[in-house]
């Protein structure tokens, strides 16, 4: 194990984020870390990195190991260049380098070499080369190059970078460093699509263990062997992946809210026993039974459903021309620096349209055209029939007024008819009762993101030029604001490298590169399928004859034959079919004791896990490593026996829906 988290808890004042959160790293683990925003999944991040300290419980690492932290506060005002700074990752080379020189100028002084220092020079020059020191300047290149960096920018000061570059720079000297354990805050947040490819080919070789926060979905998917969610103060780790978590989280809430109702159907069934029989001498012992049992029990809680369920719907925008935008010969520079040369682009009402490719391709710069922010050299930007652009770009963010809350925020350029909905508006974008009352200096980068997009959304234009919308979001605001868009009837014209965000809602890509474009019609996952399969990307127009037709079967001239009258069933069928329904139910019946049992199981094992954990709480018990050891042994075969019954309540559960449809 390289490094243990043991039901650490954290408090901010008088509010507990959370308690009780225990978790294990060992090497070839790939866990990632999700939950809203302001759980606290960076804080506790800090705690596994040693950086804070718990207000309760500890943490524990493996002797010698090495934890690196990817985080998201970089200082900008630094002097030294890219190549120089990535290149202190490697500063232990330098310093075994400068050992080995000083090795060989003592053997050359000395003229005859003792058997010590020849074995010491031996020694440096074997470490010297099994860390990689003769390869230094190649492995610092390859990663500059596959994070996307220039081979002309490399020398640049840093304070000439922005915040998304500077972290690049540090997820560059973190894999240079290779720690043995990761602890990566949201690391593709700022990536493009290529970088984030190569990244991940580069974490497959990796031999440590990985924690990962994100809020990408496709990255999770493909680089996670385990799912830990912190919410509502509760840790829950997954042994499986994104999809298993998602899967398994839904099956225990099932299993959870089926818990609730038997336990509310017996408990109201004791209160109806005690409310009738309360007056009668000869029941009173019985009652008192009951009442003390009522007292004891302890109920089955089911948090209030996911506020992911939520889906806005965005007003229909003014109908705008059938060609919202155009661009004509379009030239764009920067300095000697030439990004286009008589560029076309086109966008068609109602399309979502995706730009993608690597960062310096001009992705950016022809989204800020089309926003018009940034003027061109020459060519044409022509606005369709009444076209109202909106433009979201992280500068939105810094717009936010921080004397604000977040309702009078909203309310700010809301007109009359809108605030009669400004508060369910704010709860789609998951900022429900209190949230709205918090200053707006107060909130997150997540929370400011979701905010500057509830504002742009309330009374939307019928043209959206979005850049990284995606950006600080949680899982659960991408969906949301996924559900809105899909469902927007404007236009969207945008960037992001969140691939799932782009297969949910790109109805055509546009390729940038080398200062062209190219059109692929359909999602992310068709644009990658005809890349692969170096398919024609440009729009095709249908064949003359199959414009305007509807069907492509023929009509018929004769009409359908009428459906032949059912027989009425005879009497020993009647028969034969009530007996098939007292079988039905008696199966039924047998089937419902079994799951009520298997709950009860299901909670006796928990409730064991959850003592066996505070166990290993007790600092006592670490004196003792053998016991320690018989603790973990019983809470893993504790474990596995609630997974073998969560698989055995869901082989049942599908049994009885099987005799319901049946019937």
């Amino acid at each position: 194990m390289l490094l243990r988290l043991d039901d650490v808890a954290r408090r901010i004042g008088a509010r507990t984020l959370f308690q009780g959160v225990s978790l294990h790293v060992a090497p070839g683990d790939r866990i990632g870390l999700v939950g809203p925003n302001g759980a606290g999944k960076t804080t506790l991040m800090r705690l596994a990195a040693g950086l804070d300290e718990p207000d309760a419980g500890r943490r524990i690492t493996q002797r010698g190991a090495r934890i690196g932290l990817l985080g998201q506060e970089i200082d900008p005002s630094r002097t030294a260049t890219v190549r120089e700074d990535v290149g202190t990752a490697l500063a232990h080379l330098d310093a075994l380098e400068s050992e080995i020189r000083e090795t060989e100028q003592q053997m050359a002084e000395a003229g005859e070499v003792s058997a010590a220092v020849a074995e010491r020079y031996d020694q440096l020059q074997q470490r010297f080369a099994r860390e990689g020191g003769f390869e230094r300047e190649a492995r610092i290149e390859r990663v500059l190059s596959g994070l996307g960096f220039r081979e002309e920018v490399r020398d640049r000061p840093l304070r000439s970078f922005s915040g998304g570059w500077l972290v690049r720079v540090e997820l560059a000297k973190l894999l240079l460093a290779e720690p043995d354990v990761l602890l990566l805050d949201e690391p593709t947040n700022h990536l493009d699509i290529p970088s984030i490819q190569w990244f991940e080919e580069t974490l497959a070789g990796f031999p440590g263990g990985v924690v990962s926060i994100s809020h990408d979905r496709a990255f999770l998917r493909r680089n996670t062997t385990a799912i830990a969610e912190l919410a509502g103060g509760r840790f829950t780790v997954y042994a499986g992946s994104y999809d298993f978590y998602l899967k398994e989280r839904e099956q225990r809430r099932e299993a959870l809210l089926a818990q609730k109702r038997s336990q509310d159907r017996k408990v109201a069934e004791t209160e109806r026993f005690i409310e009738r029989f309360r007056a009668k001498a000869t029941k009173a012992r019985q009652v008192q039974s009951r009442v003390k049992a009522l007292e004891k029990l302890e109920r089955v809680e089911v948090e209030e459903e996911d506020t992911r369920r939520i889906r806005l719907r965005i007003p229909d925008p003014a109908r705008a021309g059938a060609i919202p935008m155009r661009l004509s010969g379009i030239h764009k520079r920067y300095g000697d620096t030439v990004v286009y040369e008589g560029i076309d682009f086109e966008l068609k009402r109602g399309e979502r349209l995706a730009l993608v490719g690597p960062n310096g391709a001009g992705k950016s710069t022809l989204l800020r055209i089309l926003a018009g922010v940034l003027d061109f050299d020459a060519g044409e930007r022509s606005i369709g029939h009444q076209v109202q652009v909106a433009f979201y770009a992280q500068h939105q963010l810094e717009a936010l007024q921080a004397g604000r809350t977040v309702l009078s925020e909203l309310e700010h350029g809301a007109k009359a008819e809108d605030f009669g909905r400004l508060r369910s508006h704010l709860g789609a974008f998951l900022f429900s009762g209190d949230d709205v009352d918090k200053k707006v200096s107060v909130l997150s980068g997540g929370e400011k993101a979701r905010l500057a997009l509830a504002k742009m959304l309330l009374r939307p234009a019928n043209l959206l030029v979005l850049d990284e919308p995606t950006n600080h979001l949680d899982i659960q605001a991408c969906e949301v604001l996924e559900g809105a868009l899909r469902g927007y009837t404007g236009t969207v014209v945008f960037i992001s490298h969140d691939r799932d965000f782009i297969d949910a809602l790109a109805t055509r890509v546009v390729e940038v590169d080398d200062g062209g474009l190219e059109n692929h019609l359909g999602n992310y996952s068709d644009y990658l399928h005809r890349k692969e399969r170096q398919e024609p990307k440009l729009e095709r127009e249908p064949a003359p004859e199959a414009r305007g037709k509807t069907s492509t079967e023929p009509a018929s001239a004769e009409p359908t034959p009428a459906e032949p009258t059912a027989a009425e069933p005879t009497a020993a069928e009647r028969k034969a079919a009530r007996q098939l329904e007292r079988e039905r139910q008696k199966a039924r019946d047998r089937i419902t004791r079994r799951i009520a049992k298997v709950e009860a199981e299901i909670l006796e094992r928990e409730q064991s896990v959850e003592e066996a954990g505070l166990r290993l709480g007790d600092p006592e018990v670490y004196k003792d490593g053998d016991q320690v050891r018989e603790i973990e042994a019983q809470r893993e075969a504790l474990r596995s026996e609630v997974q073998d019954r969560y698989g055995e309540w869901e082989r049942l559960a599908a049994e009885l829906e099987a005799l319901d449809d049946a019937r």
